[in-house]
């Protein structure tokens, strides 16, 4: 008897008792305007459409919406979907809880939406523990140095700028420069236990050509892959890119080393934007909110090391807006990120791929997780590398002669298995070997040709 009432007991402390309703008072633009609701900000709400002419009540399909700004009289809520078939007076039900999402080991090799549902045609994963999409960053205090190193499988980024497990760096380059070439590089041959992906804003087709010819179905088997495509709405693409950060966090409290990817965050924070701008934020800087700012370094901080052993090393991509380097959101990224790999459109176009322009790129950690033979081999390469830039009009008019510069001489005699080192077709090329065949180039004296004597 006791058990029976114990069971009633829970079930009756479960129930929902009493329901905080609220009215649509006006649809303008990316917002919904409510009024008479009791909600707090980011609080999940169900907007419920007027039901059509001839179509049955349990037809009609609510449409969740968040709650993004507290205003006079009445809420601003963006929602997840369309707003087709809504209007004013549509009843508005605060569910009284914050956007979460459900994680499991299940999720691996899965493509999902920002929900956690399935978009690769597959059942549902098994739902698992739920966890907070805005969780809070660990203690800085508690956080272990980074002191190991993370092979990409790319030779100018473990040779010259060398990742450690935990570290955040950010891959600058303009449209169609080979970022996402790059990640999928990365993606397949990183040594890393779990690979999160997300896909925030991508066009439709390229999510599928991402997955079918830059993962492939082995390098899938250890990732999960979180796609918010370009027509979904601006929140929408904002959860996807918290849901990865949720499933990121689930595998690094395992003691796991995480990989995450966001492609892109610049994108991420275009939908900053639109948010805030709908929210009624004043526009700064391009027209970016000062949320925008205030929610990068947020989202940054909540990657890194652990105490658990874990890592979540964090690769974005920083889509550069007219190749303007300085434009507000790569600025900002660079001085919150551990480093920087920039992909330069001149070495693309000059036939360089990964198109990576090592003097513009820099690893902050680099020095504490490397040997100093490693460090005096990358110092001499980006020396050498500096020599060729800083003369290449000189060289390229024909007005040096050979002789005239003993250090220049060196770096000429050097340059095409230099530049064949730096280019690579396909991944996978272990950090040892990447060096030993940098250190071949440079090995023995190179006799620098003797200056030309002009005749009187």
């Amino acid at each position: 008897m006791t058990e029976a009432l114990a069971a009633y007991r829970e079930a009756v402390a479960g129930a929902v008792l009493t329901r905080r309703i609220g009215r649509v008072r006006e649809l303008g633009g990316l917002s919904v305007q409510v009024e008479h609701l009791d909600a707090t900000v980011g609080e999940i709400c169900t907007i419920w459409p007027r039901k059509a002419p001839g179509l049955a009540a349990g037809m009609v399909a609510p449409v969740l919406a968040e709650v993004v700004g507290v205003r006079a009289g009445h809420l601003a809520l963006m929602p997840y979907g369309s707003v087709q078939g809504l209007a004013a007076g549509c009843e508005v039900v605060a569910q009284g809880q914050q956007p979460q999402i459900a994680v499991s080991d299940e999720l691996l090799g899965r493509v999902i939406d920002g929900f956690g549902l399935p978009l690769d045609g597959r059942p549902a994963p098994m739902a698992g523990a739920l966890r907070p999409l805005r969780a809070a960053p660990i203690n800085p205090m508690e956080r272990p140095r980074i002191s190991r190193v993370l092979e990409t499988g790319v030779r100018a980024i473990d040779s010259l700028l060398t990742l450690g497990q935990g570290q955040r760096v950010g891959i600058f380059a303009g449209s169609g420069v080979g970022k996402s070439t790059l990640l999928g590089m990365v993606a397949r041959h990183v040594k890393a236990d779990v690979d999160v992906i997300a896909l925030i804003g991508e066009r439709g087709r390229e999510v599928k050509e991402f997955i079918d010819k830059q993962l492939g179905e082995q390098g899938l088997q250890r990732c999960v892959v979180v796609v918010s495509a370009s027509d979904q709405p601006a929140l929408a693409r904002l959860r996807a890119a918290y849901a990865a950060l949720a499933i990121a966090e689930h595998f690094r409290d395992q003691g796991k080393q995480v990989l995450l990817t966001m492609d892109s965050i610049t994108r991420f924070a275009m939908a900053r934007r639109e948010v805030g701008l709908a929210a009624g934020e004043p526009p700064t800087a391009r027209g970016y909110t000062p949320s925008v700012f205030a929610e990068l370094p947020q989202l940054c901080e909540r990657c890194g090391t652990s105490p658990s052993g874990g890592s979540i090393t964090a690769l974005m991509t920083v889509l550069v807006e007219g190749d303007d380097m300085n434009e507000p959101v790569s600025d900002n990224m660079r001085a919150i990120l551990d480093g920087h790999i920039v992909l330069s459109r001149q070495l693309a176009h000059a036939g360089q791929y990964p198109a990576i322009d090592v003097l513009q790129s820099a690893s902050r950690v680099m020095p504490d997780i490397t040997s100093p033979t490693h460090r005096e081999l990358a110092v001499e390469t980006v020396k050498q590398i500096a020599m060729l830039e800083r003369n290449r009009q000189l060289v390229d008019i024909g007005a040096y002669e050979r002789g005239s510069n003993a250090q220049l001489d060196f770096a000429l005699a050097h340059q095409p298995r230099l530049l064949e080192w730096l280019r690579q077709r396909e991944g996978g090329v272990a950090m040892a070997q990447g060096l030993g065949a940098l250190a071949e180039i440079f090995r023995g004296p190179v006799e620098a040709p003797r200056p030309k004597v002009r005749k009187a």
